[in-house]
């Protein structure tokens, strides 16, 4: 019993290190993080020493505020299980040390952008891949 409270003590802890890291990744505050979020700055603070466990739809705006996928908070939390091959291009983005912020605000832009598009050309299809991308397109590095 003992070890299971442990597991679940060390996701939160694993969680709030994590959210501190996209904030600081993203350059915000934690102020700015939780007017974003729509939350408390003491309960984000708690949150991110692992004091407090958010529910799904707390994470859900801070993920929002992060500008992340919402999914990437709930499989840190536990409340879903981990994706086998799912990459959240955003967080890989915002990691990537090799490009400026210039870059990496560009590169989200346009990413967003195309899902945008994607999602209003048939929501009914999902996001498009790289396979369904026309030849050149595809064979690009």
């Amino acid at each position: 019993m003992a070890d299971v409270k442990e597991d679940l003590d060390r996701r939160w802890n694993e969680l709030g290190d994590f959210i501190r890291e996209q904030r600081a990744i993203g350059e915000l505050s934690l102020r700015k993080l939780s007017e974003r979020a729509g939350v408390s700055n003491p309960y984000l603070s708690q949150i991110e020493r692992g004091l407090r466990r958010p529910s799904a739809e707390i994470l859900q705006q801070i993920a929002r505020a992060l500008e992340i996928s919402a999914e990437t908070l709930y499989v840190r939390a536990g409340i879903l299980d981990e994706p086998t091959d799912a990459v959240d291009p955003l967080v890989e983005i915002r990691r990537d040390g090799r490009i400026s912020e210039d870059q990496r605000k560009t590169l989200i832009h346009i990413y967003e952008s195309f899902l945008r598009e994607n999602a209003a050309a048939d929501p009914a299809d999902g996001p498009v891949g790289v396979d369904d991308a026309p030849p050149e397109v595809a064979d690009l590095p």
